[in-house]
C-alpha cells in the first residue's frame, strides 16, 4: 500500500511508473499540501478540468516568483532567465494572454499545418530507411522519436541544418528548468546558460529574416499584425523559444511513448494496423493513456475552496492531468488502452485558453510517425532499456531499447 504521506514524485518508481501512486490519491486525497514541494496537488479529472476554466488559478506563476519568492541576490542572478521565460504565453493571463495568443495564432492554421505533412512523411521515411540499414536493436528516441520533430520544427522556423545539432543541449537544459526536473547539479545555472545562448541565437535569426524576409515562421512572428499591433523582438525571441522547446519535447515524448504503450499492449496494435481508420481516436487515447504531460503548474491568485480544501491565494498549484487522465469517474476501465474510446475528455494537451497552440502539428507528427514504424516493424519488440526524465510536469523517456525484427516490405509512409 502506497503511503501518502510520501508525496515524493520524483522517485525512480513514481518517475517510472506514476499511476499507482495516483490512483491512491485520488482516491484518499485528492486535493493534496505537499510540504515536500510547498504546492497544492490537485489530482481528480472534475477538479482539475474545473481548476483549468477557474481564473483563481493563475498562469501568470513566473513574476509572483521572481518578486515575491526570491531574495535580492536571487533575483539578480536569475534575471536573465525571468526576462525571456515572463514573454512566454503560456505565463500569461488574459489580455496579454489573449494578444500573444491571437498574433502567434497566425502560423499555425490548419492550412499552414496541413501543408507540413510531405515534408513531415519524407523524414520519417529517411529514419525507417536508417533503421532498417543499422543494427537490430536501436534506441527509439535517439533514433526516431526524437530526430522527427527536431528537424521539422527547426525547418519551420528557418534555422539552417548545420545549427540543428545545438538545439538537443539546449533543449536539454532547458527542460530540467521549466518541467522541475530532480537529482541534477546546478540545473539552473546549466539552463540559464542554454536559455541565454539559444535567445542570442534566434535573435540573429529574427534580424536577418526581418530584413532580408523568408518562407518560415519567425519570419510571419515577425510581420505578425492584428490592427497596429504587432510583436516586439523580446517577444519574437521567446515566443521562438517557447515554440521551439515546446514542439521538440512534447512531440518526441508523445512518438516515444506512444509507440511504448502499443508495444505493451499488442491486442491493441493490432486492432489499430487492422483498421487504419482507427489512428485519429487512437492518438487521442495515446494521449490520454500514457501522454507527454504530467502536470501544469499555477498560481493561486484568490482563496479558492475545492474540495473542501481552502488554497490560499499566494501558493502554488499543480494540476496532475494524467492522473484526471485515469480518473476513474471520468473514464470506464481508465487503466486499459482503448484505441476507439469515445467520449475522450483527456486533457493530454491541457484545455481551455491554454490547450497547447502546437497540438495540431503534435498530433500529425506522431500520426505519421507511430503508424510508420509500427507498420515496418512489425515484429518490433521492446528490450526493457528504458530511462526516464525525472521531471514533476512532463513524462518522456530519455532512452527506449526496441529490437525492430524483420521489417516488412513497406517502404513508405501511408497516407493517414
Amino acid at each position: 500500500m502506497t503511503n501518502v504521506t510520501d508525496d515524493d514524485l520524483l522517485s525512480p518508481e513514481r518517475t517510472i511508473d506514476p499511476y499507482p501512486f495516483f490512483e491512491v490519491m485520488r482516491e484518499s486525497e485528492p486535493i493534496h499540501w505537499s510540504d515536500r514541494y510547498g504546492a497544492w496537488f490537485i489530482f481528480r479529472h472534475a477538479d482539475v478540468w474545473d481548476a483549468l476554466r477557474n481564473p483563481c488559478f493563475s498562469s501568470d506563476r513566473i513574476m509572483p516568483v521572481f518578486e515575491q519568492k526570491l531574495t535580492d541576490e536571487q533575483r539578480e542572478q536569475r534575471r536573465p532567465t525571468f526576462d525571456i521565460l515572463k514573454n512566454w504565453m503560456v505565463f500569461k493571463d488574459p489580455p496579454d494572454h489573449t494578444r500573444l495568443r491571437r498574433l502567434v495564432g497566425h502560423a499555425f492554421t490548419p492550412r499552414s499545418v496541413k501543408a507540413w505533412r510531405p515534408r513531415i512523411e519524407q523524414v520519417v521515411n529517411g529514419l525507417l530507411l536508417d533503421l532498417e540499414a543499422g543494427p537490430a536493436e536501436t534506441d527509439l528516441i535517439a533514433n526516431f522519436a526524437y530526430p522527427i520533430p527536431a528537424v521539422v520544427i527547426a525547418e519551420m522556423m528557418g534555422v539552417p541544418a548545420e545549427d540543428r545539432d545545438m538545439f538537443k543541449r539546449w533543449s536539454d537544459d532547458v527542460l530540467t528548468l521549466v518541467f522541475g526536473a530532480a537529482g541534477i547539479p546546478d540545473r539552473r545555472i546549466r539552463a540559464q546558460e542554454g536559455l541565454v545562448e539559444l535567445a542570442d541565437y534566434l535573435r540573429q535569426l529574427i534580424r536577418r529574416y526581418g530584413s532580408a524576409g523568408g518562407d518560415n515562421l519567425i519570419s510571419e512572428l515577425v510581420q505578425a499584425k492584428d490592427d497596429d499591433d504587432s510583436l516586439t523582438e523580446d517577444e519574437v525571441v521567446s515566443t521562438c523559444v517557447l515554440l521551439l522547446f515546446g514542439g521538440h519535447e512534447t512531440t518526441t515524448s508523445l512518438i516515444g511513448t506512444g509507440t511504448r504503450s502499443l508495444l505493451m499492449n499488442p491486442d491493441a496494435l493490432e486492432q489499430l494496423r487492422g483498421d487504419p481508420g482507427l489512428l485519429p481516436s487512437a492518438i487521442e487515447e495515446l494521449l490520454r493513456f500514457d501522454g507527454p504531460a504530467k502536470a501544469e503548474m499555477r498560481w493561486v491568485a484568490q482563496d479558492v475552496e475545492m474540495g473542501g480544501r481552502t488554497l490560499a491565494s499566494g501558493s502554488a498549484a499543480y494540476l496532475i492531468g494524467a492522473s484526471a487522465n485515469r480518473d476513474a469517474a471520468e473514464f470506464s476501465e481508465p487503466g486499459m488502452l482503448q484505441l476507439d474510446r469515445r467520449p475522450n475528455r483527456h486533457l493530454g494537451f491541457g484545455f481551455g485558453l491554454h490547450i497547447c497552440l502546437g497540438a495540431a502539428i503534435a498530433r500529425l507528427e506522431a500520426s505519421i510517425a507511430i503508424d510508420a514504424i509500427t507498420r515496418r516493424f512489425p515484429n518490433m519488440q521492446r528490450t526493457g532499456e528504458e530511462t526516464w526524465h525525472p521531471t514533476l510536469m512532463s513524462r518522456g523517456m530519455k532512452t527506449c531499447y526496441i529490437d525492430l525484427g524483420t521489417p516488412s516490405s513497406a517502404t513508405n509512409a501511408r497516407d493517414i
